[in-house]
């Protein structure tokens, strides 16, 4: 090997770890497990709102609550994580995160109340924050460019097939043993998938500390909340997770009542819908990388506006078919828009974790404030209204990535 050679060799491996080496193997599987247990414990309630409502005696928009405190206390601790893993570093949160996630999860499956069932979920949505409030951050940092939107695809893909593997198992658990052993399956769930990063995720190679006292945190969110391609990036976060989690706060109710009158477990396979996400993730990275992110997003929000619509008739496969396809575009969307967020915010000077977290929140918000709609809808006009709802959320997401092809790059020739 030439000096020349062996110096390029040397400035690659410094921009991070390529595809197909070992250490990128370990990195996207570590996170693809952290992803599964974080949105796995997430929404372990989801599958079974019917249930918590039938014995806890409260109504169908009281029951989304129980996954509503848990975006709520997520999106407002990530407020703090992001900023805080600058100081304490990613991996380290991670690690936290999880296992904290694994012992709250546990403890929801005991509670012996329903309003001590909600403190523990806002408790779980705390401890849950510091996976999403790094991840992305991470990958930037310890993966080599080229792979940067493939990467979160896959990570996103994780977090799919968790909110499937969350929904199924206290979906079919619950039906056959109630929801306390529902909830206790997703707790046993996450432990194990927290085992797992614990042994396979690389310590950081590229982390800088930062100082995260008021004086610092000040700037560093101006400079996040300054840039307007990033205040949509946000907003496209909150209304897509908003349109996308109206539906499935709704379909358990849709599902269960005339003329489908599916029990929890039968009602949680449509769940089987989300390898779709992972799949819609995965490809959109990967399209992402070749055509650029500002070509990808709007494609994603035409899926899931036509899934949305292809729920309208009471007929289950069209009912499937219509999941599927709002499940696939929306991760599009989101795998498109999050990966974009570090990369942008990097390019702008921002620092990578703050606008992160900023994204997150207001994904989590979007999350919370309108799948607590969803519930209200799904009492007023029944199914109409939900998709109205997610029709609407869709339409102002469609119109924010239209609007960011005309938002100029911050690096020229990069799209960013």
């Amino acid at each position: 090997m030439t000096a020349t050679s062996a110096t390029a060799s040397v400035d690659d491996t410094a921009l991070g770890y390529r595809a197909g080496t070992t250490d990128f193997r370990r990195v996207v599987a570590s996170l693809f497990a952290a992803g599964v247990a974080t949105f796995a414990l997430l929404y372990s309630t989801q599958a079974l709102l019917p249930e918590l409502a039938d014995q806890f005696g409260v109504s169908s928009g009281t029951s989304t609550l129980s996954l509503s405190v848990t975006t709520v206390g997520l999106g407002a601790a990530l407020l703090v994580a992001g900023p805080l893993s600058e100081r304490v570093g990613r991996t380290r949160l991670i690690h936290l995160s999880l296992g904290a996630a694994a012992v709250v999860a546990a403890a929801c499956a005991v509670a012996p109340t329903w309003h001590v069932l909600l403190i523990l979920r806002l408790l779980q949505g705390v401890v849950l924050a510091g996976l999403p409030a790094v991840a992305t951050a991470y990958l930037r940092e310890e993966l080599h460019p080229s792979t940067h939107a493939r990467a979160a695809g896959l990570y996103v893909g994780g977090t799919a097939l968790g909110g499937m593997t969350g929904r199924l198992a206290t979906g079919a658990v619950g039906e056959v043993a109630g929801w306390r052993w529902a909830l206790g399956a997703a707790a046993l769930l996450g432990l194990l998938c927290a085992l797992v990063v614990r042994v396979a995720l690389p310590e950081s190679r590229h982390f800088q500390p930062r100082p995260i006292g008021p004086r610092a945190l000040v700037p560093m969110a101006r400079r996040a909340l300054g840039d307007p391609a990033l205040l949509a990036l946000y907003a496209i976060g909150a209304c897509a997770m908003g349109a996308f989690i109206a539906v499935f706060n709704g379909l358990g109710f849709r599902l269960a009542a005339a003329p489908f009158h599916l029990g929890l477990g039968a009602a949680s396979l449509v769940f089987l819908v989300y390898p779709l996400g992972s799949i819609g993730s995965t490809v959109g990275g990967r399209l992402a990388d070749s055509v650029g992110r500002r070509a990808v997003a709007p494609l994603g929000c035409l899926l899931a506006v036509a899934g949305v619509v292809l729920t309208l008739p009471s007929s289950l496969p069209w009912m499937v078919a219509g999941i599927g396809l709002l499940t696939a575009g929306f991760f599009v969307v989101h795998g498109v828009a999050s990966g974009w967020v570090p990369v942008r915010a990097h390019a702008g000077g921002v620092a990578t974790a703050q606008a992160a977290s900023f994204y997150l929140f207001a994904y989590y918000a979007g999350s919370s404030v309108f799948g607590s709609l969803a519930g209200q809808a799904w009492s007023w006009s029944g199914w109409d209204g939900v998709v109205a709802l997610s029709a609407a959320l869709l339409g102002v997401t469609g119109g924010l990535t239209l609007l960011l092809r005309r938002t100029p790059a911050l690096v020229t020739g990069t799209g960013q």
